[in-house]
């Protein structure tokens, strides 16, 4: 037993604050079911910035959800001084008794002083966070020097505190929620997919030196069409990934066995469609791990980011990595942070047709299951 170990029942309401990405924040969601498991009548808030709130909105295991919208930076300052202070009166008003600090942003440790629980709990960050920010928490934890999934990462905040994690409570949850399966089963109804197996392919991520070449990825969807697959493919809204898959398109036939939806779903359709998927095909990404949540198989190409941080999580899965790259996992923005990842191009279409057909074949009940 830790001689500092929490008393869970004097904790009513815990906040959890993961200042990241929309996948960041989706890998957060284990660490609020477990409070939840853990800690009896617990109301567990979390406090995320406002773009990723389709990564946590509808999640039965969260009470409240405090957002930050990013844009507050470009306001006027009154403007900015009104916004922190209409956050920092709702934090106040829910008179929290344990923070959960998943970053190292400072704001957090801030929070934890102003909010003042009874105990608040950050990752300790050697040679960059000092004594200020130790003092501003009651526990501290370490992370093994060996790299473990951002998963298992989280909750070790959890650990720290002398919570033992229930391995039946480490999966991911993320709610599409009825608007947005309506949404997506009327679509694929009128694609007639409402009644075939598809695949999705999502070829894309928000930094576009984690995705693979566009000539691989076309080379791939004529294989898997030949093979007699139909695919969805998806991507995010924004003009540089639609670019991306307009090359990746432009010399394919138009066929209803490759389906183009990118950039036209919320992240909610998103969710809905990947859960009625067969098989998610992509990169290191937000929609990559959208899928594991909703128990999606997935074949994710990595390159400078590291798989063990990030891999599908607890789904059937198949990572294909360059292994004759000794400098990969860099986290490095393309090789000499040039935008591009020669690690990326070194994965064959071959080996990603393979991976893709082993899993099929490793996951046929999952198939006769959704038929």
């Amino acid at each position: 037993m830790l001689p500092d170990a929490i008393d869970p029942a004097v904790v009513r309401r815990a906040l959890v604050i993961k200042f990241r990405h929309h996948g960041d924040v989706l890998l957060a969601a284990p660490v609020f079911r477990v409070l939840r498991a853990l800690i009896p009548k617990v109301e567990v808030d979390a406090l995320i910035y406002e773009d990723s709130l389709d990564m946590l909105r509808l999640n039965p295991d969260i009470a409240t959800i405090h957002t930050i919208d990013r844009r507050t930076r470009d306001l006027p300052f009154s403007r900015k001084i009104a916004a922190e202070r209409r956050l920092l009166t709702a934090l106040k008003d829910r008179h929290y008794d344990l923070v959960v600090h998943l970053t190292e942003h400072p704001r957090g440790a801030v929070l934890a002083r102003i909010l003042k629980p009874r105990y608040a709990v950050a990752r300790r960050y050697p040679g960059r966070r000092g004594r200020w920010w130790r003092k501003s928490f009651t526990h501290l934890y370490d992370v093994p020097a060996r790299q473990r999934h951002t998963v298992e990462t989280h909750l070790d905040a959890l650990r720290r505190l002398g919570l033992m994690i229930p391995p039946e409570e480490k999966a991911l949850r993320l709610v599409a929620g009825p608007e947005a399966w309506s949404g997506v089963d009327g679509r694929l109804t009128r694609a007639g997919l409402a009644a075939r197996p598809f695949l999705v392919i999502h070829p894309t991520s928000r930094w576009l030196f984690k995705a693979w070449p566009a000539a691989s990825t076309t080379a791939l969807i004529r294989k898997l069409q030949a093979a007699g697959h139909t695919l969805v493919v998806t991507s995010g809204p924004d003009a540089a990934e639609r670019q991306v898959i307009g090359e990746i398109l432009a010399p394919l036939q138009p066929s209803d066995t490759l389906i183009d939806w990118s950039g036209t779903l919320t992240l909610k359709e998103l969710a809905a469609l990947l859960q009625r998927a067969r098989l998610f095909i992509g990169v290191d990404s937000a929609p990559m791990h959208m899928a594991s949540a909703m128990g999606t198989p997935v074949v994710a190409i990595f390159g400078p980011s590291g798989d063990q941080e990030w891999a599908p999580w607890q789904v059937p899965a198949r990572v294909l990595t360059a292994s004759t790259y000794s400098c990969r996992p860099c986290g490095f923005a393309g090789c000499g942070d040039g935008q591009l990842s020669e690690c990326m191009g070194a994965v064959g279409v071959d080996e990603a047709l393979q991976a893709i057909t082993d899993l099929l074949e490793d996951t046929k009940t999952r198939a006769c299951a959704s038929s």
